[in-house]
C-alpha cells in the first residue's frame, strides 16, 4: 500500500519542458487531488533515451546517475510520458550491470517509477475525477513504449469515462505513429508514411479530439493533421483528465 501523502518526483521530460509544460502542470493537479506531494526535482535532465537509441552508451550512462542522484529518496517517480517512464524502468538499471552498487540504486528507482495514469489507477485506485469532459468524441492513441513496455491501455479509457467522456475507438490503436524519437530522423520516409496511416485512423474514428499520453507522438500526429487540413485537436490525455481543457489551446494551435 503507498503512504497516506505519497512524496512524489515528477519528472517533466525534455518536451514537455520546452514545448508543452501544460502536461506538467495537469500532472501535478491529478497527483495533488489524489492527496501526493508533489516535488519537481531542479536536477533532472533527460532520460538518456535519444542517446540511448544512438548507441551513445557513455553518455546515456552520465545521464542516469544523474537521475540516481536526483531521483533518490522519494516514494516515488511519475513520469507523464511512457516513453520515458520505459526508458527509466526497463533500460536504465541494465546499464549498471557491472557496477551491483549502481545496479541496486537503479533497480529501486525503475521499481517505484511509473507513467502518471497507471500510477494514479493502478498504484493509488483512483476510480473518480473532480473534471468533467462536455466535449466532442475522443479518440486514444495507444503509443508504443506506454503499451509494450509499460501495459498502459485501459487505464486511460477508464478515467476519461468517468470524467464524461466518450470514447470513439479508432482502427489499429496500437499501430505506431512513426515518431519513435530519433527513428524519424533516422527512416522519414517511413515515418511519414505512418503518420499518414495513423491519421487515417484518426478521422476514420469520427472523434473531434485525439488524445495519448506521450507528447512525442501528439506532436507527430498534430503536424500531419494540419498539413492535411484536418480540424481534429490534439491533446495529452492528462491536460484533459486534469479539465485543463480551457485553459490551453490544443497542441498546434495558438500560444502553448
Amino acid at each position: 500500500m503507498p503512504p497516506s501523502r505519497p512524496r512524489i518526483a515528477l519528472f517533466v521530460t525534455c518536451l514537455v519542458d520546452l514545448h508543452r509544460p501544460s502536461i506538467g502542470f495537469a500532472a501535478i493537479r491529478l497527483l495533488e487531488q489524489a492527496g501526493c506531494q508533489v516535488e519537481v526535482p531542479r536536477a533532472q535532465t533527460c532520460c538518456g533515451q535519444p542517446a540511448y537509441n544512438s548507441d551513445a552508451r557513455a553518455t546515456t550512462r552520465d545521464l542516469a546517475a544523474g537521475i540516481l542522484d536526483a531521483f533518490g529518496g522519494y516514494d516515488y517517480v511519475v513520469v507523464p510520458s511512457g516513453s520515458c517512464g520505459g526508458m527509466l524502468k526497463q533500460h536504465l538499471p541494465h546499464l549498471f550491470d557491472d557496477d551491483p552498487n549502481l545496479r541496486a540504486r537503479a533497480d529501486a528507482l525503475a521499481a517505484r517509477t511509473f507513467e502518471l495514469v497507471s500510477f494514479l489507477t493502478d498504484v493509488l485506485g483512483v476510480e473518480n475525477l473532480s473534471a468533467r469532459y462536455s466535449g466532442g468524441p475522443v479518440t486514444y492513441h495507444d503509443s508504443c513504449s506506454g503499451l509494450r513496455e509499460l501495459g498502459i491501455k485501459d487505464q486511460p479509457r477508464k478515467l476519461l469515462r468517468t470524467i464524461g467522456a466518450t470514447v470513439a475507438e479508432m482502427p489499429d490503436s496500437e499501430a505506431c505513429c512513426g515518431f519513435g524519437g530519433t527513428f524519424c530522423v533516422k527512416y522519414p520516409e517511413i515515418s511519414v508514411a505512418m503518420v499518414a496511416h495513423k491519421v487515417r485512423d484518426i478521422v476514420a474514428s469520427d472523434a473531434e479530439t485525439v488524445l495519448a499520453g506521450d507528447l512525442g507522438c501528439l506532436l507527430n500526429i498534430a503536424g500531419r493533421l494540419q498539413r492535411e487540413d484536418h480540424r481534429i485537436q490534439v491533446r495529452h490525455v492528462a491536460e484533459v483528465l486534469a479539465g485543463m481543457t480551457g485553459q490551453v489551446p490544443p497542441i498546434g494551435e495558438g500560444r502553448q
